[in-house]
């Protein structure tokens, strides 16, 4: 008896096992699988298929002949009795070589009277236009030349620089290269003085001073002739009474300190 209740719960258990494991005869097939080719949406094209695909507008002729903008240069300078003015037309002609590079000379107002310029021997002024100086945040680079005056710029030259506040309160030259040379009446007369105390007025705007250094090389080693220029820029010697004349080497010096300017301003404005 107790066996056979034995074996009936063991078949009472297992019986749902092979229930659970019958599969019905009637359930109905499973559908055959839909190829995903079928049932998929096409591939979408990407944005940059969409776009090279479609038709661009052909370029025009201005488009076609534009290349990169030039760097705009203003050559500021005060000239009395025109040492300045040479090295300054010197060194526009030697930047204009530069590709890439336009150039633009004026010169600061005079301050000193008729009277007092006849008195002194002063030649008449060059036919350059004089400067405004609310105009300066239109250029990229600028170039200031200036005579010294006890080992500084000539009042006319700072006079100009005071009446760029405005531009200072706006941070309008702020990053914008400059380059300087100067004239004095002899070699120990202010020929890096002048400049070196004038680099204050870039300070103060935010300006990069961009020396000559010895780019020049010999004409600046020599020592078998008087002449002008720096590390910190080019330069002239007067003479006592005026009389001389920027030699070649000084011009040379304006020359190569133009060219290197150039490149260094290039390099800043890109």
């Amino acid at each position: 008896m107790g066996a056979a209740c034995s074996s009936g719960k063991e078949q009472l258990v297992d019986q749902p096992k092979q229930v659970a494991a019958t599969k019905p005869a009637d359930a109905p097939a499973k559908p055959a699988a839909v190829p995903a080719a079928a049932t998929s949406d096409p591939p979408k094209a990407s944005a940059d298929q969409a776009a090279s695909s479609t038709p661009q507008p052909a370029a025009t002729a201005g488009e076609q002949s534009a290349g990169p903008k030039p760097l705009k240069v203003f050559l500021i300078f005060y000239s009395t009795y025109g040492h300045i003015l040479k090295l300054a037309e010197t060194y526009k002609e030697a930047l204009e070589k530069e590709e890439g590079v336009e150039v633009a000379i004026y010169q600061v107002p005079e301050i000193l009277s008729p009277e007092v310029l006849e008195k002194m021997h002063a030649p008449p002024k060059s036919a350059h236009p004089v400067i405004d100086p609310h105009t300066l945040d239109q250029a990229d680079a600028f170039v200031f030349g200036f005579p010294t005056r006890f080992g500084m710029m000539a009042s006319q030259m700072k006079s100009f620089f005071d009446a760029t506040g405005v531009l200072w309160q706006k941070g309008a030259l702020h990053g914008k290269p400059a380059s300087m040379f100067t004239s004095t009446a002899s070699q120990g007369g202010g020929q890096e003085t002048t400049i070196m105390t004038a680099v204050t007025q870039l300070a103060h705007h935010g300006m990069i001073f961009v020396p000559a250094g010895y780019a020049a090389g010999g004409v600046m080693f020599g020592v078998d002739e008087a002449k002008g220029g720096s590390p910190w820029g080019a330069g002239t010697l007067a003479g006592a009474d005026g009389s001389r004349q920027p030699s070649e080497a000084e011009l040379e010096a304006a020359r190569v300190q133009a060219k290197n300017f150039a490149t260094v301003a290039k390099k800043l404005a890109a």
